[in-house]
């Protein structure tokens, strides 16, 4: 029996996660197209039972960076696969993964700044980044924890060779998709959970500090906290 799964697990960081959990030892299924599995299925993920260590990674770029130059069918594939892959993903292991179980989600630095090349794969990384640190509360009540890697540019097929030219007449490094795999270990083997873990050449993984929200004041001035169920 698995004890991990890795979707997107074919090729780039998938690969080099599903190599890193079975040097480890885990018994892992990679989830992945190739495989016959549709991340956005949730047909797909009811077939889906219990395990230990749960990467989604699965993803795909959104379009082009002027949004009038969008095609729709792009649009949907990109929030099917990189927003939908990790939602109904973590919706099914919320249902029978057992206390002690962790969930990584491959996120990526687009989820925490601009990506004017492509709007919409920042679009969902944000969202995958949203959605894990507002699920974590409730996955915890479960024993469960979830964290986001933040890598920057790795090199992997997603790569093209335009991007990869101007990259390397800049003199701007890749990441390897095993220093991405290298950061998942310390999620899955440190405490916390709800956490996004920039990977950048060059420097140690580091979780990102997210700065507070301006909250309300009363007539006098004074903060108003919101209550409890409703706080970050």
């Amino acid at each position: 029996m698995a004890t991990a799964i890795v979707t997107g697990g074919s090729s780039g960081i998938g690969a080099a996660l599903a190599a890193r959990l079975r040097d480890e030892g885990h018994e892992v299924d990679v989830l992945d197209l190739e495989t016959g599995f549709d991340v956005s299925d949730p047909e797909h993920w009811d077939r889906v039972g219990a395990v230990g260590v749960a990467c989604l990674n699965a993803g795909v770029l959104g379009g082009p960076p002027d949004p009038a130059d969008l095609e729709l069918e792009g649009y949907r594939r990109a929030v099917a696969v990189n927003v939908d892959g990790v939602v109904l993903g973590v919706r099914r292991l919320a249902a029978v993964m057992h206390p002690g179980g962790r969930i990584v989600c491959t996120a990526s630095l687009a989820a925490l700044t601009a990506m004017p090349d492509d709007p919409v794969y920042a679009a969902t990384k944000h969202a995958v980044v949203g959605f894990v640190r507002s699920a974590a509360p409730a996955l915890a009540r479960r024993g469960i924890t979830i964290d986001a890697v933040c890598p920057g540019i790795v090199d992997t097929p997603m790569v093209t060779a335009p991007v990869r030219a101007r990259l390397a007449d800049a003199g701007f490094p890749l990441l390897t998709a095993a220093e991405v795999a290298d950061a998942v270990h310390v999620l899955l083997t440190t405490e916390g959970t709800g956490r996004a873990l920039v990977v950048q050449p060059g420097r140690e993984p580091i979780a990102f500090r997210f700065g507070n929200v301006p909250g309300p004041r009363a007539a006098d001035g004074e903060h108003l906290a919101p209550p409890p169920s409703l706080a970050p």
